[in-house]
């Protein structure tokens, strides 16, 4: 930390400056605080002088909304916007919140190389990263030394892109932004453009690096980095035996043999990145830094501001010392009429870390390129063999039009915009000019100027395209896939599994905790604000919502009056509080006294059947009524039809039907209905020819809906009286409905969903979501808003306009991307709260933003 200067800005928006913190090629980092003193955040400003720049603007713009979309996981995220934030004061800034960390250059400094524990949680955090971004197609090129931070629970990202990761960045005549990345890679040198391989080899760069204290390739004159990156293997003889071929197969010269980011988290660690920093990850003297570094944060925001030079001095308000006002100040010696220009503002060189690429910056550098990709004619490079300019002076970041709306994760830069310069190891990115230029167009047109504003973040670029994720999670490899997920309280979603249940901040994507008691739990229910209730195989569970700890336990053997050794067969439902389960025990039944001069009969083990209802919040039994005993014998399966306000309707399953049940049904679904105060049998029926196998679901008002042959019929309950039918298309057969305010959305065999009006039974219309047919209907689920409705088959998910049925986009889940990967063949799953939807597959889930 540095104290401010007198030219520094004095506020950011709502942010209070504090001190200089860090400064990179192409911003200066600043320790500010909000409205309250212990509130700290990162501002990063541009440099004025780079963003005059409409290609600087827009990439820094870029970069940040990149930033935005991954927050969670080891990215901070941004503090919320208040009023007078980067959308009134036009700087071009960005904050983040303060978390006490050492970038890796500065941690290897101090301790030397990371131990192997250390450099695996830090592999394992970046490539879980690194996968989320892959995920949606995109290249991250952040990756360096100094953009990586490690903090007291585990690594973090500070550099979305090229900016953010660039080892220097300056202005070039006609409007271009020159930014010479710290790493090449061989495709780069190739003159391909770089993908997400790309990523990976710079990460097995930075692993080495933190396991050697050297970086592999930069030994040697720097004209040559580019032939040693393209054609010589690294010296791996330092890196620890057990990294060394993971390594080395990131460093692999051909893209195609490198290791997928997802693969990397998994090998390094299994568990996660999280998971294996429990109980610290830092070597001693780090541990210290930290601490003494958020000792400084602390004492910079509560002792008065000082400048670089001058003593104490009182913050200034924020009329006069806003950012909006702040102008680089000349120094003494041009007050004092000297005409000599100010010293450049650079920062600090890292010649530790041999970064390839780096060059002195005063010292003049050719410009001459030896690979250049297609150059737009209007954007020259400068002549081969004429020495480009030094860079300008670097004044202070100044006030600047605020980012825009954001825009999607960008794909890897196209071929037009790249200029990859190996010349004196130098990696070049040259984009700008007069209008800004498509990255990742890859295509031949002129570049223009778009004056429309740049799409949200929850609405695609491509007409099709699924929005950009919030998160994306990814259940650890060592860890069987999840049996079951669940939304708790719109906070958390909680996975159950073989081994454990987990929690997923639904916020931020990381998982949170997990609790091996938990394991094989059928359901996940929010038990007030506290605890999160799960049924497990032999007991209920509150577990903690905070940690996963178990609060209370009930167990099934003993925990029921009068039903000893009660097995629990299958969770009905749950409404609030209240939760619907059925249960069986043996009785013994004595066999009656014999008659005199017989034989005493046997006694008979009976099984006794119940449906109870049961409060999770004050852990207690409402009721319990005996039911018929299924097949077995056991309890009988009972799936929830409707939830109404003074009952529950029940339908049996087939299978657990007794032969003497299917007779007496006469192949015809049997439905219950249960008094929900009390318990009591209200009435069992059937109605009209729904079978025991079709779709049914019922309404709080009464009525049945129930697919019978092709078609979807109404029926009121408990009469039986058809309402309406709707017929369906040729073939098809309807499956689960569900109900949303007036309307009913359906769906059917033939991949078609639609919206149907409750009382009517008018079709208001129906969409076909396109998917091959595979003998079952998508499941139907509808936004928290009811705006979006969402139809999820073995083969993707498909999300329509709730109300016209407009095919908003498709979305389907890549698979295991190693070609040893085993063939992932689990449904897709969607569970849906407020504006957004999250979409399961197997072991990863997706947080999509809908309507």
């Amino acid at each position: 930390m540095e104290a401010l200067r007198q030219d520094d800005p004095r506020r950011f928006g709502p942010y209070t400056v504090l001190v200089r913190f860090r400064e990179t090629a192409a911003a200066v980092q600043y320790l500010a605080h909000g409205p309250a003193p212990e509130d700290l955040v990162v501002v990063t400003a541009a440099r004025p002088a780079l963003a005059v720049l409409p290609a600087f603007r827009r990439r820094f713009q870029a970069e940040a909304r990149t930033a935005d979309r991954l927050a969670g996981g080891w990215v901070e995220a941004r503090p919320d916007t208040p009023a007078g934030g980067p959308e009134d004061d036009d700087a071009l800034w960005t904050a983040a919140q303060y978390v006490p960390a050492l970038t890796l250059a500065e941690a290897v400094d101090l301790a030397g190389p990371l131990p192997e524990r250390a450099v695996r949680i830090l592999g394992a955090g970046i490539a879980e990263t690194l996968s989320r971004v892959h995920a949606t197609g995109a290249v991250l090129q952040g990756l360096a030394p100094r953009t990586v931070l490690l903090a007291e629970d585990g690594p973090r990202l500070t550099a979305f892109g090229p900016l953010g990761a660039a080892a220097d960045a300056e202005a070039r005549p006609g409007g271009q932004l020159s930014v010479r990345l710290g790493y090449l890679t061989p495709e780069q040198v190739a003159g391909q453009e770089a993908g997400p391989a790309s990523d990976l080899f710079v990460l097995g760069l930075l692993l080495a690096y933190a396991a050697t204290g050297s970086t592999p390739l930069a030994d040697g004159p720097a004209a040559e980095a580019a032939e040693r990156i393209a054609h010589t293997d690294p010296l791996l003889d330092a890196v620890p035996d057990a990294l060394r071929e993971l390594v080395a197969r990131c460093l692999a010269k051909d893209p195609a043999d490198r290791p997928t980011a997802r693969t990397v988290a998994a090998e390094l660690a299994l568990e996660g990145a999280a998971g294996l920093a429990k109980g610290g990850w830092l070597p001693e003297p780090l541990t210290a830094a930290l601490a003494e570094q958020s000792a400084g944060a602390r004492g910079a925001a509560a002792a008065p501001l000082t400048t670089a030079g001058e003593g104490a001095v009182a913050a200034a308000d924020s009329d006069s010392a806003d950012v909006q006002d702040a102008v680089p100040a000349a120094s003494a010696e041009m007050a004092q009429g000297s005409t000599a220009p100010p010293a450049p503002l650079t920062p600090h060189r890292d010649s530790r870390t041999a970064q390839l690429g780096v060059i002195d910056h005063h010292a003049p550098r050719p410009d001459r390129v030896t690979t250049q990709l297609a150059m737009p004619p209007e954007l020259p490079g400068q002549p081969a063999g004429i020495p480009a300019a030094p860079p300008a002076p670097r004044p202070l970041p100044q006030a600047l039009p605020a980012p825009g709306p954001a825009t999607p994760l960008p794909a890897a830069a196209g071929r037009r915009t790249l200029l990859i310069g190996a010349a004196a190891g130098v990696a070049g990115l040259l984009v700008g000019g007069g209008g800004v230029l498509a990255l990742g167009s890859g295509d031949d047109a002129e570049p223009t100027v778009d004056a429309k504003p740049a799409p949200g973040p929850s609405r695609p670029v491509v007409a099709g395209l699924p929005p950009q994720p919030r998160w994306i999670y990814t259940h650890p490899a060592s860890e069987p896939a999840p049996l079951t997920a669940a939304l708790w309280n719109e906070r958390l979603l909680v996975l159950t599994g073989e081994t454990h249940a987990s929690a997923v901040d639904l916020n931020t994507g990381r998982r949170i905790w997990e609790s091996p008691d938990a394991a094989k739990g059928q359901a996940a229910l929010a038990a007030g604000k506290e605890f999160c209730f799960v049924a497990g195989p032999s007991e209920f569970l509150w577990l903690s919502a905070k940690d996963g700890r178990v609060a209370h336990r009930v167990a099934y053997a003993d925990g029921f009056e009068g039903a000893p050794h009660l097995s629990v067969r299958t969770l009905v439902g749950s409404s609030g509080p209240n939760l619907w389960f059925t249960g069986s025990h043996q009785v013994t039944v004595k066999a009656p006294k014999p008659k005199k001069g017989k034989k005493p009969g046997k006694d008979r083990l009976v099984v006794k059947s119940y449906l109870f209802g049961y409060d999770i919040e004050q852990r207690k039994e409402l009721w319990r009524t005996p039911v018929p005993t299924g097949r077995g014998p056991i309890a009988p399966v009972y799936r929830l039809v409707a939830i109404r306000p003074d009952a529950v309707v029940v339908r049996q399953e087939r299978l657990t039907l007794t032969p003497a049940d299917v007779k007496a049904a006469k192949g015809k679904a049997l439905f219950r209905s249960f008094d929900r105060e009390t318990g009591k049998q209200q009435w069992a029926k059937v109605f009209g020819t729904v079978t025991p196998d079709a779709a049914a679901v019922g309404g709080a008002d009464g009525v049945l809906y129930a697919a019978v042959g092709t078609g979807l019929r109404a029926f009121e309950t408990p009469g039986g009286r058809p309402k309406w039918t709707l017929d369906g298309t040729p073939g098809s057969v309807f499956g689960t409905s569900v109900e949303a305010g007036a309307l009913l959305h359906t769906t059917n065999r033939n991949q078609e969903v639609g919206v149907v009006d409750r009382e009517t039974g008018k079709l208001r219309w129906r969409r076909s979501t396109e998917s091959a047919a595979r003998g079952s209907a998508p499941a139907v689920t509808v936004s928290g808003s009811g705006g979006t409705l969402l139809a999820a088959d073995p083969g993707q998910v498909t999300a329509f306009a709730a109300d016209d049925g407009r095919r908003l986009w498709k979305f389907q889940d890549i698979g295991a991307q190693d070609p040893r990967g085993a063939t992932v063949t689990a449904r897709y799953e969607v569970l849906a709260y407020g504006k957004t939807a999250v979409v399961r597959r197997d072991r990863v889930v997706y947080a999509f933003p809908v309507a």
